[in-house]
């Protein structure tokens, strides 16, 4: 497999985890906007080395989802701003075109310290 993207957790925003019940993680680098850190899943180097497509892997903690949708700003934003929205939905079109959608099954957990990679295979 290869290696398109690899981030690490260096916070989380005291309210992300509100976005959860929806099913829903907003990543940022960690030199966001004061005012969306609470909201956010914090992240510290921020290397896209191809642009993601549908049938590619997140990763996060051991858990393994195929992405099954790619907004049209997806790859922008994250090269640009570390900032695109997780939904495990299992939607095959993004509503929005910063969301990157998943397949739906159980939601990751997720802590400081935690590496989230995304993979061709």
């Amino acid at each position: 497999m290869e290696k398109i993207y690899e981030t690490n957790v260096t916070d989380l925003g005291a309210q992300f985890e509100e976005f959860l019940s929806g099913k829903m993680i907003i990543l940022f680098m960690d030199n966001a906007p004061d005012e969306l850190q609470e909201y956010c899943v914090l992240h510290g180097k921020n290397q896209l080395n191809q642009d993601i497509k549908v049938g590619d892997m997140l990763k996060i903690s051991d858990m393994e989802y195929e992405i099954t949708a790619v907004g049209d700003v997806v790859n922008e934003n994250l090269a640009n701003l570390g900032h695109i929205t997780l939904k495990f939905d299992g939607d095959t079109t993004a509503e929005l075109a910063g969301s990157l959608h998943m397949e739906a099954k159980e939601m990751p957990s997720i802590d400081i310290g935690d590496i989230i990679e995304i993979f061709r295979k």
